[in-house]
């Protein structure tokens, strides 16, 4: 089971990578809250996702976001790291994200 401290890493380090794609995702028109709940942990983290960005990282949960995704410490480092495709962790309901059909469309084109 990975840290706290290692899935915020982890979190920051996604932020990097879609703030270096930025040009392309400002193509995909989507400005939402977003929460990231670490299940096996008990804690989450929460901020914005604008014109591609991840903004705003903080920890704690949004109980409020228009986008939430839910996964294990592992998974979750997996999944950014690129060791875990999303569409199989999402059919294998290792990962749940909970959002608009019309924002689950925009977020495919992010990732």
């Amino acid at each position: 089971m990975a840290s706290v401290d290692e899935c915020r890493q982890a979190l920051d380090e996604l932020a990097r990578r879609l703030e270096a794609n930025a040009n392309a995702g400002a193509l995909v028109n989507l400005d939402r809250t977003l929460a990231c709940r670490i299940t096996d942990l008990g804690t989450a983290f929460h901020g914005r996702l604008s014109n591609g960005r991840l903004l705003g990282l903080e920890d704690g949960d949004d109980p409020k976001a228009k986008i939430a995704l839910s996964t294990t410490s592992d998974d979750l480092i997996a999944l950014i790291q690129g060791r875990l495709d999303l569409p199989r962790a999402l059919a294998n309901r290792r990962v749940s994200i909970s959002a608009s059909p019309f924002d689950l469309l925009k977020l495919r084109k992010l990732l």
